[in-house]
């Protein structure tokens, strides 16, 4: 009875948020709180399922093993992502603490751990919404996950010392992790394509790094993340992603219910959410000012802050495991976070033009880790996303005698094409600066093949309001898709499904032909 209620809430309240605009997510919270209130009336339980808590755990493994999929490991040793994470959770403590102490009347002790819990941000939101709009693998994505993983270190160090818990002997034989690399790739090349891909996904991350590392007393969290980690350079780290997509975000339902499960507040925990929401803000100023200060452009520094603005599930961990009086006000923080950062987040490329001028007035002056070329060179064609779609006509172009010029919003690829000895820079077509600073005057054609629609349509209306009239070529994914891309400027656009199919009937013809 419990879990056929739950699944209803979730989907009514899920399908609800939606129609006004906000994730679904942010519905399977309010869900949980419903059920919470009318539970009793409908004969439930007082008390949350084991199974959705388990169904929970799981969500959460799954996703940061496939979050830990698209990571590079030298993406987490970059000054903005270990100097930004430290310095921000230093400045939050040190603000919080006294002013929790002074409002509240607790112990310096509680303040502390209040002030660590609130100065997490949600690893779950952030990958969930920067997933949904296809920027993980984005410069900022990136540095808003680098950073994500730094602060569950930090959570993990303050529950093994506060907790008195601390890993067992077993540990140590997480610094073999490294030499499981070869391994785990041949597992991957073995597993082939069908459900044992699925169950290698499960067995990595549920089996080997949950219960593994929490066996050496370790974060099962951390451990799903390292698995994931000593994947990503595989070739086919996106698709084992792809395979567990729909099964992870069934799990994730439960994640979002449980904290809505968690108890109804009180007056005192109602006023303590209320006020840390509107401290919210202080929290995604200082991740702004921070990462300008680490030389990064305005609006990578914004799009991270804004990422990055809401309390964290892991502060939630922390109070279960030393401060369980305060789960329920701090369930409710994060709920409310949750529902003020997910609608900005959704308007985070609109908000960010409209305050741009007010915004890049705080740039630094000096050559930026994100810096975007201004001179296309010699090139005539302009390729936007260089994924195997974007590479794939690259190869072709040049073939032909042309020059393409391939663009990324993912620094890390855009290297590895560079290494490969290809004309690829970073550049982000949803950045207005991009368009502003950019000459097309010898671009005689542009592709776009980025996966994102979003992206497609700006970087088609971007062209064509900087005077380019050359034709611009585009490939859609679904039909919907069609004439949005048209209208916004492109001249050619296929359904890629469609063009697959007829080229295969073209090349099915021809073999006719020749017996």
């Amino acid at each position: 009875m419990f879990e056929v209620v739950t699944i209803s809430f979730a989907f009514v309240f899920g399908l609800a948020v939606r129609q006004i605009g906000l994730p679904p997510l942010v519905g399977f919270l309010a869900a949980g709180f419903a059920i919470n209130i009318f539970g009793p009336a409908l004969g439930l339980p007082d008390y949350t399922s084991d199974a959705l808590y388990h169904v929970a755990h799981l969500g959460v493994l799954m996703l940061l093993f496939t979050v830990g999929l698209k990571l590079k490991l030298e993406q987490i040793a970059q000054p903005q992502v270990v100097g930004g994470a430290l310095l921000h959770f230093a400045i939050s403590v040190a603000v919080f603490m006294p002013g929790l102490r002074l409002f509240m009347g607790i112990d310096w002790n509680t303040a502390l751990l209040l002030a660590i819990a609130l100065s997490f941000s949600s690893t779950v939101l952030a990958a969930k919404l920067l997933e949904s709009k296809r920027e993980l693998g984005a410069f900022h994505g990136r540095t808003a996950i680098g950073i994500l993983i730094i602060q569950d270190i930090i959570a993990l160090v303050v529950l093994a010392v506060w907790s008195g818990q601390s890993p067992n002997i077993w540990a140590l034989l997480v610094f073999a992790a490294p030499f499981l690399r070869p391994m785990l790739h041949w597992l991957l090349d073995f597993a082939g394509n069908d459900e044992l891909l699925v169950l290698l996904g499960m067995l990595l991350s549920l089996v080997i790094g949950g219960m593994g590392f929490e066996a050496m007393g370790l974060s099962s969290e951390i451990g799903a993340l390292v698995m994931g980690v000593l994947l990503s350079t595989h070739p086919r780290a996106k698709e084992l992603g792809t395979s567990l997509w729909s099964l992870k975000e069934v799990f994730l339902v439960g994640f979002f219910l449980q904290i809505g499960l968690t108890g109804l507040p009180d007056w005192g925990a109602i006023v303590f959410a209320v006020a840390v929401g509107i401290a919210l803000a202080l929290k995604g100023v200082l991740f702004f000012a921070l990462l300008v200060a680490f030389k990064l452009r305005a609006r990578s520094a914004f799009l991270s802050a804004l990422s990055l603005t809401a309390y964290s599930e892991f502060g939630l961990i922390v109070a279960a495991g030393v401060l369980p009086e305060y789960l329920v006000p701090l369930a409710i923080a994060v709920s409310i976070s949750f529902v003020i950062s997910a609608p900005l987040n959704r308007f985070a490329h609109p908000l960010y033009e409209r305050f741009a001028n007010r915004l890049q007035v705080y740039e630094r002056d000096t050559i930026h880790p994100d810096e975007q070329p201004k001179d296309m060179g010699d090139a005539n064609v302009l390729i936007f996303g260089m994924g195997r779609t974007g590479s794939a006509a690259y190869r072709y172009l040049e073939e032909q005698g042309l020059r393409p010029l391939g663009l990324d919003a993912d620094t890390y690829k855009a290297r590895a094409h560079q290494q490969a000895g290809r004309n690829v820079f970073f550049a982000d077509a949803e950045d207005s600066n991009f368009w502003r600073s950019c000459d097309l005057g010898r671009i005689r054609a542009a592709i776009l093949a980025m996966d994102d629609i979003e992206a497609k349509l700006i970087a088609a209306r971007s062209l064509r309001q900087c005077g380019f009239e050359g034709p611009i070529v585009a490939h859609a994914l679904h039909e919907a898709h069609y004439d949005q891309i048209r209208e916004a400027g492109a001249d050619y656009t296929y359904l890629t499904m469609n063009q697959a199919g007829i080229s295969l009937a073209e090349q099915t013809a021809k073999a006719m032909d020749r017996g």
